[in-house]
């Protein structure tokens, strides 16, 4: 029998509390581990201590916002890989999410589908090994 492999560990962050859990029952109901943080700080610390693979991460929230969660993410562990959500973005913080090294930037709401392959595509290069860099992208 064939089993299918274990997704590696995403982390969750967002402070929309009750957004961030439906998203984490909905991938874990797809056999996908989750972590979850309400802030930049908690995810930093969760990032240090569980060393996810990849982190899903709200670019707008209070206090230290998701560019500034990236930057230090992909300092502590370059090969991470981050997919930044925003329900406000512009160009400009595309572009600034990719200078620092976001896989890619997506809209909110974001279609569950498309958050999957986005997930597998961060999965591919996570296993080609977790040293990609922003001009991978």
């Amino acid at each position: 029998m064939v089993t299918k492999e274990p997704m590696e560990r995403v982390l969750l962050v967002d402070d929309e509390v009750e957004y961030v859990q439906a998203l984490a029952e909905r991938l874990e109901m797809r056999s996908i581990e989750t972590l979850v943080a309400h802030d930049g700080e908690q995810a930093l610390e969760i990032a240090a201590r569980e060393r996810p693979s990849v982190v899903v991460l709200d670019h707008r929230m209070p206090g230290m916002d998701g560019l500034e969660v990236l930057r230090r993410l992909k300092l502590a562990d370059p090969g991470v890989q981050v997919i930044l959500l925003t329900g406000h973005g512009s160009d400009r913080d595309q572009a600034r999410a990719r200078e620092l090294g976001a896989l890619v930037y997506l809209r909110k709401p974001v279609d569950l589908d498309v958050l999957l392959a986005r997930l597998a595509e961060a999965r591919e290069k996570v296993r080609r090994g977790r040293g990609s860099t922003a001009g991978d992208l």
